[in-house]
Parts: C-alpha cells; sequence; structure tokens
C-alpha cells in the first residue's frame, strides 16, 4: 500500500502522546494503532494487522537474536548479584581507594570492564563510591557525575558485547531496508561512531570537570546534607545487601569470560570467511558472535557457581527473574520493529523522497540532533528516541545526499543527551536512588554541562555537514 502522506501520521502521534505522558510505550502504541488502522480502516482489520506487524519484527532472525541476548545478558547479571560478585568487587576495591584521585581513576577506568549497559556500571561501581563519601570528603553529586559521564555516552560507542550495539545496528537495518538501500548496517555503526559528537563531547567536558575543576558543590547543599555518608552502604542497593556473600570472582570470571569469548567467536567468524584479523569485525556477524559468547558464559558460570554449592534451583529462578526485568524493553522494540514496518508499508520512504529534497544537506545533522535531543530529554529514552528518528534520519541523508554515517552518528548522540540529561532516564533515577539524592535537584546540576555539549556538538554536526 503507497499512501505517501499518511505514512506520516503515526509518528505524529508517537511525538507529543510520549512527551506529554513522559512515557515511550504509550505513544508508539498509539502510532502502530494509528498506521495499523491506516493500512486496514476495517473494525478488526487494524487490530490484525497491529498483530501482524509485531509477529514480523518479532520473527527476524536478526531481531530474534537481539531478544535473546538481551534476555540472556540480564540474567546473567542477576545470578552474578545473587553469587555475591557485584558485592564482592565494591568490598574488594573499596578497601584500596584511599584518595579522591583513586576514586577518579577508578571511575574512569573501570569503564574497560562495565560497558555492559549503564545499569549494570551504575550498581556496579557507584556503591563502590558510595562507601568512600566519607574518606573521600566529596560531594555525592559530583562522585554520580562522575560515573554517569562514563556510562551511556561511552557504552554507545563500543561496537561489541553491550546491550545496545543489537538493538543499534537493528534499527539502522530495518531503516535501510525501508529506504531500499543496500549496505552493511553494522559498518555504518563502526562508521557512524566518530559523528557521536555529543558523546565525544561530554566525555572530554567530564573529564575537564573530573580532574581540573574545583565542584563549587563541595560544601554540600542542603538537600543532599541528609549525609548518604554516615548510613552503611551495603543498604544501598540490593547488589550489595548484606545478606549476599562476598565474592568478586563471581563477577570478574563471568564478565571476563563474556568479553573474551565475544571478541574471540567474532574473529573466529571473520577469520572464517576468509577476512584479516582487521576486517573480522566489520565482516563477522557481531551479534550471533554476541549470542553464542553469551550463552557459552552462561553455562560455564552455571557451572561454576554450582561448584560453589549454590543450588541450581536458585540459579534458574534467578536467571528468570534477571531475563524478566528486560520485559518492558523487549516490548518496546517489538512495537518499534511493528511501527517500522507499518509506516514502510505505508509508502513513508516514498513520500520523504518526494517531499524533502529541499533541505539543504547541511541542516539534516544538526536540526536532527537537535530535534532528537529535545524528544530524549522529555521521554527519558535513548532506544525509544533512536526508534523514533532512525527511519526519518536515514530517509533525509538519503534524499538530501547527506553522509549516512554523520546523520546516523546525530541520531544516536540525541538519545544519548536524554539518556544522560533527562530526570526521566532510568540511569538518572537508578545512580540518585543508590546515592540517595534529589533526583530534579541532580538532573539540574548536570543539565549544564550537557547543554554546552549539545551545543558544540550542533556546531560540529554544521561543520561536518558542510565538509
Amino acid at each position: 500500500m503507497d499512501s505517501g502522506w499518511l505514512s506520516i501520521i503515526p509518528f505524529l502521534m508517537v511525538i507529543p502522546v510520549a512527551i506529554w505522558t513522559k512515557q515511550i510505550i504509550p505513544g508508539l502504541t498509539l502510532g502502530l494503532i494509528t498506521g495499523a488502522y491506516l493500512v486496514d480502516p476495517s473494525p478488526l482489520g487494524g487490530l490484525q494487522k497491529m498483530l501482524f506487524y509485531i509477529i514480523q519484527g518479532l520473527t527476524h532472525k536478526n531481531n530474534l537474536k537481539i531478544i535473546i541476548f538481551l534476555y540472556l545478558f540480564s540474567g546473567l547479571v542477576e545470578i552474578i548479584k545473587i553469587a555475591g560478585g557485584i558485592k564482592g568487587f565494591a568490598e574488594m576495591v573499596s578497601t584500596r581507594i584511599k584518595t579522591k584521585t583513586g576514586a577518579l581513576v577508578l571511575t574512569w577506568f573501570s569503564t574497560l570492564g562495565t560497558f555492559s549497559t549503564p545499569t549494570f556500571r551504575i550498581v556496579t561501581i557507584t556503591p563502590i563510591l558510595r562507601s568512600l563519601l566519607d574518606r573521600l570528603k566529596m560531594p555525592a553529586r559530583e562522585l554520580a557525575y562522575m560515573i554517569e559521564v562514563t556510562s551511556a555516552p561511552v557504552i554507545v560507542m563500543v561496537p561489541v558485547a553491550t546491550a545496545f550495539v543489537g538493538y543499534m545496528t537493528s534499527i539502522i537495518h530495518l531503516s535501510l531496508k525501508n529506504q531500499g538501500i543496500a549496505s552493511d548496517a553494522y559498518a555504518l555503526y563502526i562508521k557512524s561512531i566518530p559523528f557521536n559528537f555529543f558523546s565525544i563531547s561530554i566525555l572530554l567536558l567530564g573529564l575537564y570537570l573530573s580532574f581540573f575543576h574545583h565542584d563549587e558543590g563541595n560544601k554540600v547543599s542542603a538537600t543532599e546534607s541528609k549525609d548518604t555518608n554516615k548510613e552503611d552502604w551495603h543498604d544501598c542497593h540490593p547488589v550489595v545487601a548484606k545478606d549476599l556473600p562476598s565474592k568478586p570472582l563471581n563477577l570478574l570470571v563471568p564478565l571476563l569470560l563474556l568479553l573474551g569469548l565475544t571478541f574471540f567467536v567474532t574473529w573466529l567468524d571473520g577469520y572464517k570467511k576468509g577476512r584479516t584479523i582487521f576486517q573480522a569485525f566489520l565482516n563477522a556477524d557481531v551479534l550471533e558472535a554476541m549470542v553464542i559468547a553469551a550463552l557459552v558464559t552462561f553455562f560455564i558460570t552455571v557451572i561454576f557457581f554450582t561448584v560453589q554449592k549454590i543450588a541450581l534451583t536458585k540459579i534458574i529462578s534467578h536467571f528468570i527473574i534477571g531475563g524478566n526485568e528486560l520485559m518492558t524493553v523487549i516490548l518496546l522494540l517489538a512495537i518499534v520493529w511493528g511501527l517500522t514496518g507499518v509506516t514502510d508499508d505505508l509508502g513513508f520512504s516514498k513520500f520523504v523522497t518526494q517531499n524533502t529534497g529541499w533541505i539543504p544537506q547541511l541542516f539534516v545533522p544538526p536540526v536532527l540532533f537537535l530535534l532528537g535531543s529535545f524528544i530524549s530529554y522529555f521521554i527519558g529514552s535513548a532506544w525509544g528516541t533512536w526508534g523514533i528518528l532512525m527511519p526519518l534520519g536515514i530517509s533525509l541523508g538519503h534524499v538530501a545526499h547527506t553522509s549516512l554515517p554523520l546523520v546516523i552518528g546525530a541520531v544516536f548522540a540525541s538519545g544519548t543527551f536524554g539518556s544522560f540529561a533527562s530526570p526521566l532516564s532510568g540511569d538518572t533515577v537508578t545512580i540518585t536512588k543508590i546515592m540517595d539524592l534529589p533526583v530534579l535537584e541532580y538532573a539540574k546540576y548536570k543539565l549544564k554541562s550537557a547543554l554546552i555539549a549539545a551545543g558544540i556538538a550542533s556546531v560540529l554536526y554544521f561543520i561536518a555537514a558542510v565538509f
């Protein structure tokens, strides 16, 4: 079906509803239902079409791999928690950090081993730094800022072994398919990383603020003065609860296994295809390699924990609990994939091609970044923002003959802005809960640097589009 202008109606429904409700799923659901009824306006036909598009998205082999990986990873993190891995690591490291410089170095270098998801990084590192607040005489908000600036902005630029890369590659692939562009989605993602100007800017700004800037908030604000320092830091989050064992190897062994196996399986897949070691990551099926690595890691970890006399029934039940925590994310993905399918059938690509050719190419990247930043700030979801904007971004970029890696980088950067700066972001809520900080006050504290980084990114997108 080719209905031209009708294809933009679902997107026009998504954005205002998401901003109004401050939730991405209601907006996306309404957009999907609207699109389905535009395809088939009969009383039951719209609902049948909606179900068709959801099933179509869920049964695509790459999308199934993403779901399997996310479930495996979340379940693995949960059994690491109950095995005392995160608590043990927190206690081990906290006894070795004596100075503010040591805490800063730990925060930045720990990114190398905790980059799988922002939430995993936050619940692993934040309890450690919380335990050091008395010793370091630093405001809680400064420590929280250091952790967050090295979380989502870093993770969106890591091309393997993260929960993000599969989804990011998936929405690029779907957007390319809808536009009829024959190109490799993962290769485009790799090429887009240097164009994630917000992540790069906020990282450099965060590095400066961490090591070279004196925080005017060293006199802790009144709202912070309830003072989390005097409380036992083991009460700050369930992953470091007192009743858990303290075994750092139960974190380090699975984590090193997952990282090592991901790189090895990726290289092996590329090598089997006759590629050199330097080309392996561009030519291998990275998503499949991540799933296989996660499966092998899970099986070895189960054996490792069982040898420690952790009951197999406990491991399995907590694995399921952990995996089920991502059902909201899986629902989000199913709706995004369905919305992409319905707008494709409504002729979205053709509409963009016919009606946006007048837009100068130098305006496409900065406008996409600013629009996406606005959306992501008010809905607090990077993944939701990417799902909304990526089809539009690739369509506009293709029509305006703008570099696709540049456009993709702008879309990913815009979602990262909201994930970092928004008071509705899951990262903001999680870290303020652990640090016992007021959410709105902390969000206001970090917004200034986020806006500076966004301003720098906007200028860089304009310059990059010119050249």
